[in-house]
């Protein structure tokens, strides 16, 4: 990054973006800024921001905001996170259920944790936990009939949830998550509640019916979390288990301290998070998307029938199954779990080469950035070709970030592409589902969610020459 005082040698082609002018954003309220405008539609209101400019003034309240749009300058601050810029405090709800994890934590503390939960995810890691993924995923296909009515949404998070607490907890705790998705769900509700309206100002003593809600539900995920791990410590008999809570409490750092119980419980907590509301959700746009596409489909039919044969897939069909992994990006380019990130600047700096005042809150947004015609053409359009290794033109760094970047970019990337890339090849090879038509707009929360309930029909997959079954 350069500095308008620094020199520099004349530009070469293509030529170099000049430094952005930071634009005034649409008008604000008194006291509240542009936080009517915000809660009443984010996606709307990012969508907007972008139309004016790469870098937007605004305000959420008292606060000074930043809307960064252009890839490198999102590019700079993921990278600068931890450096230049810090992660603001995200209200009440979201620190009490995640804690003091990897995702909330800043300094020391922080890269003491990533050191530590690192491991549990890694590419080796990922692929043990792969037959997991698919012997839930070939289940819930042997329960599922031609011409049945499904929740695809309820199916899809019920099916990431068994996978989570298998793959979190270990395969004898199968079952219990009816004890810890409710209360998750309240949670996650409560987050995306509270971030959207005026309790995210609200001191943390002020008691509203939805803090109450969310209090009674932690306190099950914590009584929960608690008796997964008494029972592993207590069992002490040895046996080498390969679940992510076996590898939690295995960690040591640098001094050979391990994890607290209360470090157990957050990063616990954050994993399950995100191996089961964002992938549930992904799987939820990717069927969604698919019904609505029968040459995206088709195209999808014809590579799981070339490359499984009618057998389930495995980690290393990951690699082969190239058209699958390409709609599972694209639904992550359309709806974006994660829809929004924002940092606040430890100090005076830049950003582009424009100042930046110290404690400016820095904003960008996944679903404003993925649906940029200047980086995606025709940015509506379900595209899973986009991401073809020879397509034109090249998607800029930074310009489709589902998992973030930089130093605290999502441990659980990798998990959770293959596990979505898994579950969608095991169920697409046998079934259809024919979503019901008509728009189902997102709505934010802790991840984007459909506003409506998704339903559908499923439609078994007929090889050819067989008799189709009636329904």
């Amino acid at each position: 990054m350069t500095h308008p005082t620094d020199p520099v040698d004349p530009p070469t082609t293509p030529a170099t973006v000049p430094p952005p002018v930071p634009v005034r954003g649409p008008r604000q309220v008194p006291l509240l800024g542009n936080l009517p405008a915000f809660a009443r539609d984010p996606l709307a209101f990012f969508t907007r921001l972008r139309g004016l400019g790469d870098l937007v003034e605004w305000k959420l309240g008292p606060q000074r905001a930043l809307f960064v749009s252009r890839p490198e300058h999102i590019g700079e601050l993921l990278t600068g996170v931890e450096t230049r810029y810090r992660h603001p405090e995200l209200g009440w709800a979201f620190k009490l259920v995640l804690g003091e994890g990897v995702v909330t934590s800043e300094g020391p503390a922080w890269r003491r944790k990533r050191a530590l939960v690192q491991p549990a995810v890694r590419p080796r890691q990922v692929r043990g936990h792969a037959g997991t993924m698919t012997d839930c995923a070939a289940t819930l296909a042997v329960s599922w009939r031609h011409g049945q009515p499904v929740d695809v949404r309820q199916e899809m998070l019920g099916l990431t949830q068994r996978i989570a607490v298998r793959t979190l907890f270990g395969a004898d705790t199968a079952g219990r998550e009816s004890a810890i998705g409710p209360a998750m769900d309240i949670a996650q509700q409560e987050i995306g509640s509270e971030f959207r309206g005026l309790t995210l100002f609200l001191p943390p003593w002020v008691p509203t019916p939805g803090r109450r809600r969310l209090k009674r539900a932690v306190a099950v995920i914590d009584r929960e979390v608690a008796r997964v791990t008494d029972h592993r410590r207590r069992a002490g008999d040895g046996e080498t288990r390969d679940d992510l809570l076996s590898r939690l409490l295995a960690a040591r750092d640098e001094e050979g301290r391990p994890l607290g119980d209360k470090e157990i419980r957050d990063e616990a907590v954050t994993l399950y998070i995100g191996g089961h509301e964002t992938t549930g959700t992904t799987l939820t746009w990717a069927w969604y998307l698919l019904s609505r596409d029968p040459g995206a489909r088709e195209r999808l039919d014809r590579e799981l029938a070339d490359v499984l044969d009618g057998r389930t897939p495995g980690h290393d069909d990951v690699k082969d199954l190239r058209w699958t992994e390409q709609v599972v990006k694209e639904t992550l380019r359309l709806y974006p779990p994660v829809w929004l990130m924002t940092a606040i600047a430890k100090s005076d700096s830049t950003l582009g080469g424009r100042p930046v005042a110290e404690g400016t809150v820095l904003w960008s947004s996944q679903w404003s950035a993925h649906r940029d015609a200047r980086w995606f053409p025709d940015p509506e359009a379900f595209r899973p070709e986009r991401w073809d290794a020879d397509a034109s033109p090249v998607v800029p760094d930074h310009a489709w970030f589902p998992f973030g970047g930089g130093a605290r970019a999502c441990l659980g990337a990798r998990f959770a592409m293959v596990e979505a890339v898994l579950v969608l090849a095991t169920l697409a090879q046998r079934f259809h589902v024919d979503v019901e038509a008509g728009e189902n707009p997102p709505k934010t929360g802790l991840t984007l969610q459909p506003s409506l309930p998704v339903r559908g029909t499923l439609r078994a997959v007929v090889p050819a020459g067989t008799v189709p079954p009636r329904a």
